[in-house]
């Protein structure tokens, strides 16, 4: 089980990750169009953990402008170890102290998070597939080079756990 604090993708974003992951998912890589009976958007994750009790997230982060304001450019394409395919954020100034005041109000609330989610060594990405088989790889990644760059305004936030079916928008301001 994953939760997640997600920061969500203006439209025409949206719409161009999602173009992306049908033409794979049309190729045959799974991406996260059909991870969870198709619960999945594109998004961003601020923070991760086995759990997160949204109430708490929401508590913490009370008055904190997570989502607006944030422009983001999805300028390049990357992997993690377990053939985790993901177009990866330019970290900004603005992106990267929202994140770390993210980080502060969660750790004084004492909400714990995974460590790959901390400031220092978080890298900013949106998930493409959780799981790309191998001879489909560099068939992925040059799919994803056509689409990019990808300019977003983020236009919300919210505390996810698809495999519970847990979605809590945070307020925008």
């Amino acid at each position: 089980m994953v939760a997640a604090l997600e920061l969500y993708l203006d439209v025409d974003a949206t719409r161009r990750v999602r173009t992306l992951w049908r033409a794979l998912e049309d190729e045959g890589v799974p991406t996260l169009a059909s991870l969870l009976q198709e619960k999945h958007r594109p998004h961003v994750s601020l923070a991760a953990a086995r759990t997160l009790s949204p109430s708490a997230v929401v508590s913490a982060l009370d008055g904190l402008p997570v989502a607006q304001g944030l422009t983001l450019s999805l300028d390049f394409v990357g992997q993690f170890v377990g053939r985790v395919l993901w177009l990866g954020v330019t970290p900004t100034d603005a992106l990267l102290t929202r994140h770390r005041a993210v980080h502060e109000r969660l750790a004084a609330a004492g909400v714990e998070v995974w460590d790959l989610y901390r400031p220092g060594r978080w890298v900013p990405h949106c998930t493409v597939s959780m799981r790309v088989p191998n001879p489909l790889m560099g068939h992925a990644i040059r799919r994803c080079l056509e689409i990019l760059p990808v300019s977003a305004t983020v236009t919300g936030a919210g505390v996810t756990d698809h495999a519970n079916g847990i979605d809590v928008p945070l307020p925008f301001g």
